[in-house]
C-alpha cells in the first residue's frame, strides 16, 4: 500500500476523476434540466448520450474514409460534435414528443414505464445497426502527452476537463441570463402560470429537452476519443452513474450535478487506490445509498418547484 503516499499517483488519479467527472457531469444535466420542470426521470437518457457517440464516430469515420480528416483533423472533430448534437437533439425531442408528452397528465409510474421501454427500445434499434459489434473510434488526432515533472497529462484529457466545464458554463450563463433560460425557469416554478403569463410551456419543455441531449451527444464523443471503443449498452452504467451524481449534487439543481459529476468521478478515481479497480461501480451506488439515507436532498439540495 506504499503507493498510497506516492503523490504522482495520486495526482494522475485526480486528473482522471476529473475527466470521468466531467462526463458524468455532463450527462447529468439532462437528467436534473428534465426533472426540474416535470418531476420526471428520463431513464432514458443513457442511450441518447450513446446515439451521439455513435453520430460523431459516423462523421468521423467518413471523414477518414474521404481522406478529409488527414488534412484537416480539427474541422473533422468540430464537425463530429456538431453531427452527434444534430442526432441526439433530434433523438431526444423524438422521444418528448412521442414517449412523454402524451403522459404529462398521466400518474407518475406511466412516464417512467415510457422511459424504460424506450430506453430498452433505444439500444435493441443501435443493436441491429451495428450487429451488436464493438465499433472503434477512428484515430483522427495521435494521443500525444504534456510532461510537468514526472506527471503525464494526455491532450485529451486537457480537451475533455476543460470542454466539459466550458459547455457546463455555457449552460448556466444560459439557464440565468437568457429569456429562453428565464423562461425555463418559470415553468420549472409553475406551469400554469407561465402559460398564462405567454410562455409555451410544451416548447420550452422541448427546448430542455433538446439542451440535455446536446449535452449528452458532446460527452459521447468525448468517451469515443478517448476511449475509443463503443457499443451498443454503452449508454447503461453512464446514464445511470449521472443519474446517481445527479442526486448526489441535488436532482433539478444544474449546480448541484456538476459537483456531483466531479464528486462522483473523483470518488471512483481515489477509491481503486484502496480497493481493485472492478469495485468503482460499488463506490458509486455506495454513495447513492448513504446519501439517499442521510442526506437524501443532495449535496447542494433539491429544488422543488411550487407544484400545481
Amino acid at each position: 500500500m506504499s503507493y498510497l503516499l506516492n503523490p504522482e499517483i495520486i495526482i494522475d488519479q485526480i486528473i482522471n476523476g476529473l475527466t470521468i467527472g466531467g462526463i458524468y457531469a455532463l450527462i447529468a444535466l439532462g437528467y436534473t434540466l428534465v426533472y426540474g420542470i416535470l418531476f420526471m426521470i428520463n431513464f432514458a437518457h443513457g442511450e441518447i448520450y450513446m446515439f451521439g457517440s455513435f453520430g460523431g464516430f459516423a462523421a468521423l469515420t467518413y471523414f477518414v474514409n474521404s481522406g478529409f480528416a488527414t488534412n484537416h483533423p480539427a474541422i473533422s472533430i468540430t464537425a463530429a460534435f456538431l453531427v452527434a448534437m444534430l442526432v441526439s437533439s433530434v433523438l431526444g425531442a423524438l422521444l418528448e414528443r412521442i414517449a412523454y408528452r402524451p403522459l404529462r397528465k398521466a400518474p407518475r409510474l406511466a412516464p417512467l414505464i415510457s422511459a424504460i421501454g424506450a430506453s430498452i427500445f433505444l439500444q435493441n434499434v443501435m443493436m441491429l445497426i451495428i450487429k451488436a459489434r464493438m465499433q472503434v473510434y477512428p484515430d483522427v488526432i495521435p494521443e500525444q502527452f504534456i510532461d510537468v515533472g514526472s506527471i503525464s497529462i494526455s491532450y485529451f484529457q486537457i480537451f475533455i476537463i476543460l470542454g466539459s466545464v466550458l459547455l457546463m458554463v455555457g449552460l448556466y450563463l444560459f439557464i440565468r441570463k437568457t429569456k429562453i433560460g428565464t423562461a425555463m425557469r418559470a415553468v420549472a416554478e409553475n406551469k400554469e402560470a407561465a402559460a398564462l403569463m405567454g410562455i409555451d410551456v410544451n416548447r420550452i419543455i422541448l427546448i430542455t429537452f433538446i439542451i440535455g441531449s446536446t449535452l449528452a451527444a458532446a460527452a459521447g464523443v468525448m468517451v469515443g476519443i478517448y476511449y475509443t471503443q463503443i457499443n451498443h449498452m454503452m449508454g447503461f452504467i453512464p446514464g445511470i452513474k449521472a443519474f446517481t451524481a445527479a442526486v448526489l449534487g441535488g436532482i433539478g439543481n444544474p449546480v448541484g450535478a456538476m459537483l456531483g459529476g466531479y464528486f462522483l468521478g473523483m470518488a471512483e478515481a481515489l477509491g481503486v487506490l484502496f480497493m481493485p479497480a472492478e469495485y468503482k461501480d460499488v463506490i458509486a451506488f455506495s454513495l447513492l445509498v448513504l446519501v439517499l439515507i442521510f442526506r437524501p436532498r443532495g449535496i447542494l439540495g433539491e429544488v422543488v418547484s411550487e407544484r400545481a
